[in-house]
């Protein structure tokens, strides 16, 4: 625990790199890291696409806008919400679950969920099986409490966003637990940078471009400030 900790708060946003080598097995480790965040409904909304190669880089930080970060990182993270994906990615639990020998009941749960969430993430044609859903769960609301699920695809990117914002935290404290610094980028053009990696607009949005590499020895860490904790949290 003191480890997890001293790497949260010892992690900075760093603004400059020097050249770093990361090994195949660092970089899974961290890629790892990432992808056993938690996520609504276990449905893991994003992908991650590691650019390692110059002159993948070199695209990419040009259309990171021309950042210090991304220009001299060692790899660039292009962290994406995938809201494509949450059908495979439940066939692929129930393929791992039948070869555990999950019990039928609990292998059905999981079938029901996925229906369900099937069900509420479904737009519809110019969203109009949304509109119709968000009526039907404002009139439960007049009755019992109830809550409000992603009904729009603007709504249901938002809702993927966060599950995906975990999974980069994730990765960033574990490369700062091993000996790696990141930066955390959100200035890019997205349509050009969706553009190169061949995304569809209607499945993913990225989230952010995280810069991977070993601090620079020039760079001078300016002091971190952050809000009292009195001013940040109530008790109630």
């Amino acid at each position: 625990m003191p480890g997890t900790l001293d790497a949260i708060f010892r992690r900075r946003a760093v603004k400059l790199f020097e050249p770093l080598e990361i090994s195949e097995t660092l970089r899974d480790t961290i890629l790892d890291a990432a992808r056993h965040a938690p996520s609504s409904f276990n449905v893991q909304p994003y992908r991650l696409y590691w650019i390692e190669s110059p002159g993948a880089r070199a695209a990419v930080a040009r259309l990171c806008l021309g950042q210090k970060p991304a220009e001299t990182a060692s790899a660039l993270v292009i962290v994406v919400a995938d809201i494509g994906a949450m059908s495979a990615t439940t066939e692929l639990q129930l393929q791992w679950m039948r070869t555990r020998n999950c019990s039928p009941e609990k292998i059905r749960d999981v079938e029901r969920t996925a229906k369900i969430g099937r069900i509420l993430f479904m737009p519809g044609p110019c969203g109009i099986f949304a509109a119709a859903k968000k009526v039907a769960f404002h009139t439960l609301n007049l009755c019992r409490i109830a809550g409000m699920p992603p009904l729009f695809r603007q709504e249901i990117f938002k809702w993927a966003t966060r599950s995906t914002s975990l999974a980069c935290q994730n990765l960033m404290i574990a490369a700062e637990a091993l000996g790696v610094n990141t930066c955390p980028m959100e200035g890019f053009d997205a349509r050009r940078l969706s553009r190169y990696l061949g995304l569809s607009r209607r499945c993913h949005e990225i989230v952010m471009v995280i810069a991977i590499g070993k601090k620079s020895r020039s760079w001078i860490q300016p002091p971190q400030w952050r809000r009292p904790l009195h001013s940040t949290v109530t008790v109630l």
